[in-house]
């Protein structure tokens, strides 16, 4: 269902008088700071559409607990609900597309940055964009090219390549300015829970990611890598924050209280580029795709100490089970263990390789189009590709191994909109 924010929890000072507010191309030339020009910003509604030309994706991207996906077209943009999997809408525009859709839950409410063959909206801007109401309802100019945005119910995130903006939702007010080093893919995740606020980042330095714990106004500075950070992730409550560097062989998990090192992971011994990294919601499990063609699940054997330990950031304290430790109280008890090498006994004195935790379970995908993968229900992992495929496969919790295809779908090419 897609739902409408409720009025008095985002009150946004609307910048735009014109009532009808749709979107129109604008230009360069904005400063690094909330535009509060709207003029020759929008016009009325186009009649003109795309419908006979064949649209080009731009952009995939999932909201923040993957139960759905928006698709950045050469046209403009659409939505897909993943469990069932169904076009949920679709805005066409006569002048271009958008590189970033970020949808904010399952709401009225996206940011949208123009990009894409032909696009004549600018890649310097951020239109906040409620379909509710289809219009815009406020938008952020920058001197340089936006890398990506980033939604929370009380934040508007906006990453350029060697900054990141945090606003305000509710007034717009800019909050915060995050200097980080050079930042092209436009790394950057939050926390979702409404009792920690969490930011992660590049640091100022290779391999370093800052996190900022708004809520207790501390900064956590951790060495993650030794080459610069590729991807990374956090749980929806900010305590567990996932990483991989340019290499792509290792996957290492941190606790972001204290920076400690709970896990690491192997994908694999040859380098790789890593396209996504995704935490389970009970934090038992993490997918990781790169250019590889592998989707590969890894058991977790870090937990929230407490029973309510994420009500409160100060009382979350994160644990990890050593080798020589069992795994009970860690993981379920019908859940498995990454496989490891036969020699792992001799670790220490063989290389670090051998001692290496490998994926529990395995979906194979093309290696010529990249694929994002998130975490849906009942061991179920969705895969969303550049190439327009839509794939729902599950593991086997228990025994791991290669993982079964539920359903597939060419997501711009088959009619699946709701009726």
């Amino acid at each position: 269902m897609w739902c409408s924010i409720v009025k008095d929890r985002i009150r946004m000072s609307s910048t735009v008088s014109n009532p009808q507010g749709v979107l129109q191309p604008g230009g360069y030339g904005g400063h690094d700071s909330r535009s509060n020009s709207t003029s020759g910003s929008f016009v009325g509604p186009d009649s003109e559409s795309n419908e006979n030309e064949e649209a080009e994706l731009v952009s995939v991207s999932w909201n923040q607990d993957s139960s759905c996906f928006a698709a950045g077209t050469s046209h403009g943009f659409r939505i897909y609900n993943c469990e069932p999997f169904k076009e949920t809408f679709r805005r066409e525009l006569k002048n271009g597309g958008f590189k970033i859709v970020e949808m904010l839950f399952r709401s009225n409410i996206l940011a949208l940055v123009g990009g894409g063959p032909k696009s004549q909206y600018p890649s310097n801007k951020v239109l906040i964009w409620d379909d509710h109401q289809s219009r815009c309802i406020s938008e952020f100019a920058f001197r340089s090219e936006i890398r990506s945005v980033k939604l929370r119910r009380d934040r508007i995130v906006v990453v350029l390549e060697h900054k990141i903006y945090v606003y305000n939702f509710m007034d717009l007010r800019l909050l915060h300015q995050i200097e980080t080093q050079a930042n092209p893919r436009g790394l950057c995740c939050l926390s979702h829970h409404s009792n920690t606020s969490v930011l992660a980042c590049p640091g100022l330095h290779r391999g370093e990611i800052r996190v900022e714990h708004f809520g207790l106004n501390m900064v956590q500075i951790i060495n993650a890598h030794d080459s610069s950070i590729a991807c990374m992730t956090l749980t929806l409550d900010g305590l567990l924050l996932a990483t991989a560097s340019t290499k792509g062989t290792l996957i290492r998990i941190f606790n972001t209280m204290d920076g400690t090192r709970l896990q690491e992971v192997r994908r694999g011994v040859d380098r790789a580029d890593i396209y996504s990294i995704a935490l389970s919601p009970n934090v038992q499990w993490l997918a990781v795709s790169s250019d590889k063609g592998t989707v590969h699940i890894f058991s977790l054997r870090v937990r929230v100490v407490g029973e309510d330990s994420h009500s409160t950031e100060n009382a979350a304290l994160l644990t990890q089970q050593t080798y020589s430790n069992s795994l009970q109280g860690l993981v379920s008890p019908t859940t498995g263990t990454n496989p490891g090498s036969s020699l792992s006994f001799m670790r220490g004195v063989l290389p670090k390789y051998f001692s290496s935790e490998w994926s529990y379970a395995q979906f194979h995908v093309s290696e010529v189009t990249q694929f994002f993968a998130a975490f849906g229900s009942h061991n179920t992992v969705a895969i969303i590709g550049m190439d327009g495929s839509f794939y729902r496969c599950s593991f086997d919790p228990v025994n791991g191994g290669e993982m079964g295809q539920l359903e597939y779908f060419h997501f711009l090419k088959t009619d699946n909109r709701t009726q």
